[in-house]
C-alpha cells in the first residue's frame, strides 16, 4: 500500500464471541455488514489485520469469522486492534457530500485568509463534531466546533476551509 494513502478507521476489535473463535468488532460505519464488503481490514500502519468471512449484525457492530482466527483466545488477544481501510474503498461522495475524514489535512484560514493551522483529526466527544487544529506556528492543537458559524465555507478542492473562532468566554461576573 502506498504511504500517502489515507487510511480510514471503520472499527475496532471487542473481543471474541462465544468458545468457537468468533469474534466482535465494534463498527463505526453507518451500516455494520459493509465491513465485509472492503475487503481485508487493515491496522494503522497499513499492513494487514483481519478478513472478514461471516458475519451478522449486533447492536453496535458485528460477530463473525475471520481467516486469522481460529480460537477464542487469538480473537481475545486482538482486542482493541483498530481497523481500517483506503479511503479509497469508500464510494464517491455525492456532489456537495464528503467525508469528515476528508478534512483531515487541510488548511484552516481565517476571514483574511491567514493560514491559522491544519485539521489533524475529527473528534466527537459526545455533542458535535471538532476539529482538532494543529497551529501553524506550533504549540498545541485547538477545537474548532464543526459548525456552520464556526466553518462557514469548505473549499476541499482547493485544500482549505474557512475557521471563525469563537469568542473566548472568559470568568463570569459574580451576580
Amino acid at each position: 500500500m502506498a504511504n500517502d494513502q489515507k487510511l480510514i478507521l471503520v472499527g475496532h476489535v471487542a473481543g471474541g464471541f462465544g468458545v468457537r473463535g468468533e469474534v466482535r468488532i465494534t463498527a463505526y460505519t453507518a451500516d455494520p455488514l459493509a465491513l465485509t464488503a472492503y475487503g481485508p481490514l487493515l491496522r494503522a500502519d497499513g499492513s494487514h489485520g483481519l478478513s472478514l468471512t461471516q458475519t451478522r449484525a449486533t447492536k453496535d457492530g458485528v460477530v463473525g469469522r475471520a481467516k486469522e482466527i481460529a480460537t477464542k483466545e487469538e480473537a481475545d488477544a486482538l482486542r482493541n486492534l483498530k481497523l481500517y481501510v483506503p479511503r479509497d474503498a469508500f464510494p464517491a461522495p455525492e456532489e456537495d457530500e464528503f467525508y469528515l475524514a476528508d478534512l483531515i489535512g487541510v488548511e484552516a484560514r481565517d476571514p483574511q485568509g491567514l493560514v491559522l493551522g491544519t485539521v489533524k483529526a475529527v473528534q466527537n466527544f459526545g455533542a458535535d463534531d471538532m476539529l482538532e487544529i494543529a497551529p501553524v506556528l506550533g504549540g498545541p492543537t485547538w477545537y474548532l466546533p464543526f459548525t456552520k458559524e464556526a466553518v462557514p465555507d469548505l473549499h476541499l478542492s482547493d485544500g482549505w476551509l474557512l475557521a471563525v473562532r469563537p469568542e473566548e468566554v472568559g470568568e463570569r461576573e459574580p451576580d
